[in-house]
């Protein structure tokens, strides 16, 4: 018998709501139990292993100090799946990156900000080589279901290259350029199934760019609707803060 692979979660900088979307799964993550052995996973066990082949990581690096971690766990592994924005794309916390180093440390930290090691937040791919991404804020816990089983038959998994927009027409939802809204959708990577907008928001690009989005064209829909790309710097901002399409 084959043995089952060895799973391991780590995270960095980051909420950890990603792996909390993992253990969401429940009864479906009893059954792919069945198929891995999860050695390391601080959400739903106490007990831990430093031997893995596949590394799950969740969160962004933001410290020096952060780097050798990181390339540790990259030496240790198999493969290394970068587990939401923050690891995928540098996430919420590259908001920091147009700050003043002085000025956020101050803020976050106050009279100890010293006492604290920083540097511009970034993504996993910076620092290591990373095998495959999940992407979101936080991930689908399905789409997390579907990377695992492609992995056990020896796949890696590719979420969708087109923009949010098309799975929004495929919901019937009105686009929010008709509603007077700014929308990222037309630049986001797809595969979340529209939810944000679904629920009646707007999309914030939680997934990242999508490489086939057309930025011209995006530019065009935004002046079309009275928005010029200044407007848009600080929705872009929020998740995009390390992409060098910007």
């Amino acid at each position: 018998m084959t043995a089952k692979p060895k799973i391991a979660f780590f995270d960095f900088a980051g909420c950890e709501g990603d792996q909390l979307q993992v253990a969401n799964l429940e009864e479906r993550l009893l059954d792919l139990v069945s198929h891995i052995d999860i050695v390391r996973f601080r959400e739903i066990k106490t007990n831990k292993q430093d031997n893995y082949d596949i590394a799950f990581v969740e969160g962004s690096i933001t410290r020096p100090e952060d780097e050798p971690r990181i390339r540790e766990i990259r030496e240790n592994a198999k493969i290394v799946v970068a587990l939401g924005a923050c690891a995928t794309i540098g996430g919420i916390n590259c908001l920091k990156n147009f700050i003043n180093e002085s000025e956020y440390k101050a803020t976050v930290y106050g009279d100890h900000a010293r006492w604290y090691s920083t540097y511009a937040a970034r993504p996993l791919s910076a620092v290591i080589k990373v095998d495959m991404d999940i992407h979101g804020c936080p991930i689908d816990k399905n789409e997390f279901a579907r990377a695992v089983k492609e992995l056990l038959l020896g796949k890696i998994y590719t979420p969708p290259g087109y923009p949010v927009c098309v799975e929004c027409k495929m919901a019937g939802n009105i686009c929010r350029y008709e509603q007077g809204r700014l929308c990222l959708g037309i630049v986001t990577r797809a595969g979340c199934g529209a939810c944000c907008v679904n629920e009646g928001s707007v999309c914030w690009g939680c997934r990242g760019i999508a490489p086939d989005a057309n930025m011209d064209a995006a530019g065009q829909v935004m002046d079309e609707h009275g928005f010029t790309w200044l407007d848009a710097q600080d929705h872009l901002r929020l998740y995009f803060g390390c992409n060098n399409r910007l």
